[in-house]
């Protein structure tokens, strides 16, 4: 029998998954990420813990087909990151170093990146091969998957779908320091923006005034029929569908797949994203699914255990 490992590094924890090669997922578990002195720890860490699962499950190299990487960060394709925000690291040789500690087969990508992956391999786009994932959360993240393989590009940038432009009148920075980011506004915190601003222009009557301001909380009162959450929804729905119809007029993927916290609003989501969607779509597009993810947190390590295989 063969198996792989996905394994998906994140700022607080690494998730890790042993797989059998047709998809199956076996067991899964996480270790903490230890990001002091550089973060020099985590490599070495993961390598150890990789060997513990393998003694315990009486593996030996030869069943396993390697391991799968996912970093929140760019790579490129040798397996090289330059800089990451939230690990510590500088320029770092992943796919080499962790070769060398575990002496098996390694392949490294961008996290958003073998989220993507994940779901086209055993989530939400099960069996398509063209699809594009956004995930909404803290920021906004993408995967642009092409003819089953995910766009790398030159620096290992590709598929950054929160830093496509979406308004060139705005004033205030993103995090990025450009402006008029599509993170600004469709992120958990850009909509909890979209709605401070919202609340400032008028004293219309709105139960999000009584309320910490959130992403959930305009959701909540969207459900409950709140006008002004309504409001506030369609625009972020509007920049949103309309970045979407761009993206899939150069990537033309049959399904895209919306991921990340905000997400979890549901179906209600969607049909604000579908209509701006639809109302810019190229008409090759039209067809083109809008879809929830359904692996949750476990897309990134199935992602990366793809990417080995």
């Amino acid at each position: 029998m063969e198996y792989c490992f996905g394994v998906d590094i994140g700022g607080t924890t690494v998730k890790m998954g042993l797989f059998m090669i047709e998809g199956k997922l076996l067991e899964k578990w996480e270790i903490k990420t230890r990001t002091e002195q550089e973060g020099e720890a985590i490599l070495p860490d993961v390598a150890d813990s990789l060997n513990q699962k393998m003694e315990e499950k009486k593996l030996g190299k030869e069943q396993v087909s390697g391991i799968g990487i996912g970093i929140p960060a760019p790579v490129n394709a040798e397996g090289i990151v330059q800089n990451t925000a939230n690990l510590g690291w500088g320029y770092k040789e992943v796919r080499k170093e962790m070769e060398d500690l575990t002496q098996m087969k390694v392949a490294v990508g961008n996290d958003a990146n073998m989220a993507a992956l994940g779901e086209m391999w055993l989530g939400a786009g099960k069996g398509e091969k063209n699809l594009i994932m956004v995930t909404l959360g803290t920021g906004v993240g993408g995967g642009v998957i092409v003819n089953g393989q995910p766009v790398v590009g030159a620096h290992g940038a590709g598929g950054e779908i929160g830093h496509i432009c979406v308004n060139y009148e705005e004033e205030d920075h993103c995090g990025c320091g450009n402006r008029g980011c599509l993170e600004q506004y469709a992120s958990a915190t850009g909509i909890t923006r979209l709605a401070g601003k919202r609340l400032k222009a008028d004293d219309a009557p709105s139960s999000l005034r009584d309320r910490k301001l959130s992403a959930k909380a305009v959701f909540d009162e969207l459900k409950k029929g709140d006008k002004i959450a309504e409001e506030i929804v369609e625009e972020f729905g509007t920049y949103l569908g309309h970045a979407l119809a761009n993206l899939a007029a150069i990537t033309d993927p049959s399904v895209i797949v919306i991921g990340g916290g905000v997400s979890k609003a549901g179906d209600i989501l969607l049909k604000y994203v579908e209509k701006a969607f639809k109302e810019r779509a190229f008409f090759a597009n039209e067809d083109t699914r809008l879809v929830l993810a359904m692996l949750g947190n476990d897309a990134g390590i199935c992602g990366a255990a793809k990417l080995i295989l």
